[in-house]
């Protein structure tokens, strides 16, 4: 992913909740902290903006942080990333610091590159809410409610995901994007702790200071 200088990225995360009618069963559970019924959809996205990865399975109370831990693409990299030669998400503080989904730093410090981090961390992490946008916009029953049963409006939601790559892949007109640019800069190797706060140190120290 070539955006904002960030080395290494292979998508960003990030969850939304798509409104839905209020089930029968187990009502309360699909009730967000922003008081409406919702599913809580965790996706991931390239430079482009196609979905790389779609969960589309809980309900809105279920935080992002769960929703990652219990998702495939969560419990693949937890047991089988093996460094950063492999990549890394970008996601927001919502979700833990790892080796594998680089957050930003709470209070950067300074001098170190912290805060330019955070910015460029910001700059490309911005990339999957500006996809989630565009998908909204592109199939308004994701922006308005769908009014079915949980386990159907599962499966429109990942309809319309699989759609809205295809849709990308044919340039169909939607909603002007702006230029990706800047080159991706060279990862040096990294021998130090595998886990987030530590790579996420390597990264500010190394290409934002």
């Amino acid at each position: 992913m070539k955006k904002a200088g960030f080395p290494n990225v292979v998508g960003c995360i990030d969850g939304t909740h798509i409104r839905i009618t209020g089930p029968s069963i187990d009502e309360p559970a699909f009730v967000n902290r922003k008081g409406f019924h919702s599913i809580n959809v965790q996706a991931i996205c390239d430079h482009e903006g196609r979905f790389t990865n779609i969960s589309a399975r809980w309900p809105g109370s279920a935080h992002d942080s769960h929703v990652f831990r219990t998702s495939a693409i969560g419990q693949h990299l937890e047991n089988g990333y093996r460094g950063i030669g492999q990549g890394v998400l970008l996601g927001d503080s919502g979700y833990p610091c790892r080796q594998f989904l680089l957050t930003p730093y709470r209070q950067p410090a300074a001098g170190r590159g912290q805060a330019r981090f955070n910015r460029r961390h910001c700059s490309t992490r911005s990339t999957i809410e500006r996809t989630f946008g565009i998908w909204k916009k592109r199939f308004h029953i994701l922006g308005s409610e769908i009014r079915m049963k949980p386990d159907k409006a599962c499966r429109i939601i990942i309809a319309c995901g699989i759609l809205h790559n295809i849709a990308i892949m044919r340039n169909e007109p939607e909603v002007a994007e702006e230029q990706l640019i800047d080159n991706q800069p060279q990862m040096p190797p990294y021998n130090g702790p595998q886990d987030g706060k530590g790579i996420r140190d390597h990264f500010a120290t190394t290409f934002f200071a």
